[in-house]
């Protein structure tokens, strides 16, 4: 952490945003007060202020008169467009719903990787591919890459029995998503999990989210040309 005697709204947005990253402060849950804030960072309290208007602009938190500052929930901007859950989705239709691990493992980030998460070349980053069906047939494959400095207990987690998707949902709070939707053709590993032509068209979403300017994760979702896609404001 930087020196508290440099300590400048900017460092201090940062440092709260790392905390909340890492769930020093649960979703939903109060954080310290401006007051005590200034202490421990040895700045004026206006300086404190300054740093948590900026992240209720962002989303993060939620301020109130009188109850203090809070982790907001589920802090998504704009259109308040949330990350859906494949589960749920699966489970809405009234299919059953079965998830299958292919692949989690830690490694150093290739060029591609960098860019594609946005983090330097040689950074550690979490490589999981996971399958999900209804009723036993091929729904989504996922390939997604994870930044485990935002989400810290990542490299904990076995993602054995239940994907990311719900598991990061859950513990890794974002400020900033993107969303990318696209037909194309799938890999040959993509039409092998799916259980399709490899020269079938598929439909494809790609996203990222960010907290703050800090990546999260990046996300490759594959479903068989059938697949539909509604949103709901």
């Amino acid at each position: 952490m930087t020196s508290p005697s440099r300590m400048t709204f900017r460092a201090i947005k940062d440092e709260i945003t790392q905390r909340i990253g890492d769930r020093m402060w649960e979703p939903g849950g109060l954080i310290p007060s401006e007051q005590a804030l200034a202490v421990e960072f040895g700045v004026a309290r206006g300086t404190v202020n300054r740093a948590l208007q900026e992240l209720a602009r962002a989303g993060l938190v939620e301020r109130k008169r009188r109850t203090g500052t809070r982790v907001v929930l589920h802090p998504v901007r704009g259109a308040r467009i949330g990350i859906p859950l494949v589960a749920q989705e699966i489970a809405a239709s009234g299919a059953t719903y079965r998830y299958r691990l292919l692949l989690r493992a830690e490694r150093a980030a290739n060029a591609r990787d960098a860019d594609r998460l946005g983090i330097e070349p040689g950074a550690t980053l979490l490589n999981v591919r996971c399958l999900h069906y209804s009723d036993d047939r091929p729904y989504q494959f996922e390939h997604r890459l994870i930044n485990p400095a935002i989400a810290s207990d990542t490299l904990q987690e076995s993602f054995e029995k239940a994907g990311p998707n719900e598991w990061l949902v859950a513990v890794a709070p974002f400020s900033r998503a993107e969303f990318t939707y696209l037909a194309g053709l799938p890999s040959a590993e993509e039409a092998r999990l799916l259980e399709i032509d490899p020269k079938a068209p598929v439909f494809i979403g790609e996203r990222r989210t960010w907290l703050l300017a800090r990546p999260i994760a990046a996300i490759r979702m594959v479903h068989p040309h059938t697949h539909r896609l509604m949103t709901t404001l």
